[in-house]
């Protein structure tokens, strides 16, 4: 398998995708790309090393549950009955994750791009969690005392012979290079600090690092490549927007490939799925079933974000609407195969000119189509 598009871990947190659906963007695109490649529902991928999860675990009502069970309740509450992903759920402290995130930081140890070294850092003197530069209140606590206090740190040295993002590392043709998030990326401290304290990731202490884990931003890299090599690809994609690649993308650095496998990103832009009532007139219009419905919101909006990467805005929505409309409409009663493979042939190079496209995209609805027919014979 060349290609498998993953979606950037989303954040858990007290939400769902039914008063959320912004949230699904990244999961939805990643599962349209692999279905016109042919290929099986990837996992959904989570992120759960967070403070804000420290904390609500810390808060949490009645009898404290293990983590790990915190985590996957609150994950499968997301989910409509009957709806958890087919592909599975996958999260970046899984057993998995956390041994190919090591196996990544031994040989970045060995080359040299990481260190393990004493590191002066700002921590709260209450609860002993790192804190940033300034007086505010300690994120963990609430204390506004701290300390300078030094101890081993895992640190990374950002690679002096290549840009933090460069042209191989964004799955995009080359006309849509996003040369400003390539420029911004880099503006960070040379030196990284990757270990962190919270009570929730994965635990350094393998390396000496008693009490500390890996900043989860190394470890959505981590949690990728690890789905990427469950199924055996070549290339994991990873769907996220541009200024989530911003936040992550020099920490992972070092942690874009590893044993033949090797990451890219591939940008999207927001939906403004809050303002989806605003078509029921247009519904009404074409007499839409909730299977097109589903195909316009689920499936081609999402195709949409991949090519509007700024954003789609609500005024937008109907001329979108109209246009899937067209061609779901022209759809062919047979499947150009050819058509087909050049669809295919765009995705894997991150050519997004198809979407648009009215007798491509017909002929990828009526691809589509097909397999929800077979998967339901």
């Amino acid at each position: 398998m060349r290609h498998l598009f993953l979606n950037g871990p989303v954040q858990n947190g007290p939400f769902t995708f039914a008063t959320r659906p912004g949230k699904t963007v990244g999961i939805r695109l990643a599962a349209a790309l692999n279905a016109i490649l042919g290929l099986p529902p990837a996992p959904h991928l989570w992120n759960t090393v967070t403070l804000a999860g420290d904390l609500r675990h810390r808060e949490a009502d009645g009898p404290k549950i293990p983590r790990q069970r915190f985590e996957a309740d609150l994950i499968a509450d997301k989910y409509l009955p009957g709806q958890s992903p087919v592909g599975g759920i996958m999260t970046d402290t899984d057993a998995e994750v956390a041994g190919l995130a090591l196996e990544m930081i031994e040989n970045n140890l060995r080359a040299g791009t990481l260190t393990i070294s004493r590191e002066t850092v700002p921590t709260c003197r209450s609860c002993g969690h790192m804190t940033g530069t300034g007086s505010h209140p300690c994120n963990a606590c609430g204390s506004t005392d701290t300390e300078d206090r030094t101890g081993l740190h895992l640190v990374a040295e950002l690679a002096r012979d290549r840009p933090v993002l460069d042209r191989s590392d964004i799955h995009a043709s080359h006309r849509q290079q996003p040369k400003h998030l390539q420029h911004t990326a880099g503006n960070v401290a040379e030196r990284l600090i990757l270990s962190r304290t919270r009570d929730h990731g994965i635990d350094l202490s393998p390396l000496g690092l008693n009490g500390l884990v890996l900043d989860p931003r190394v470890g959505i890299h981590a949690t990728v490549l690890a789905a990427a090599r469950r199924r055996e690809a070549d290339t994991a994609v990873m769907t996220i927007t541009e200024n989530a690649a911003n936040h992550i993308a020099a920490h992972g650095q070092h942690f874009r490939q590893h044993d033949g496998t090797r990451l890219q990103y591939a940008l999207h832009g927001h939906l403004p799925y809050d303002h989806m009532a605003s078509l029921q007139p247009l519904h009404e219009a074409y007499r839409v079933t909730q299977e097109v419905k589903d195909g316009f919101e689920e499936w081609f909006l999402p195709l949409i974000s991949l090519k509007a990467k700024t954003g789609t805005r609500p005024d937008q929505l109907p001329a979108l609407f109209k246009q899937y409309m067209r061609a779901h409409l022209a759809k062919p009663a047979a499947i150009d195969e050819a058509a087909l493979e050049a669809a295919q042939h765009s995705v894997s190079a991150g050519d997004t000119e198809w979407i648009t496209n009215k007798q491509a995209l017909a002929n990828v609805i009526a691809a589509r189509r097909t397999a929800l027919v077979g998967s339901r014979d």
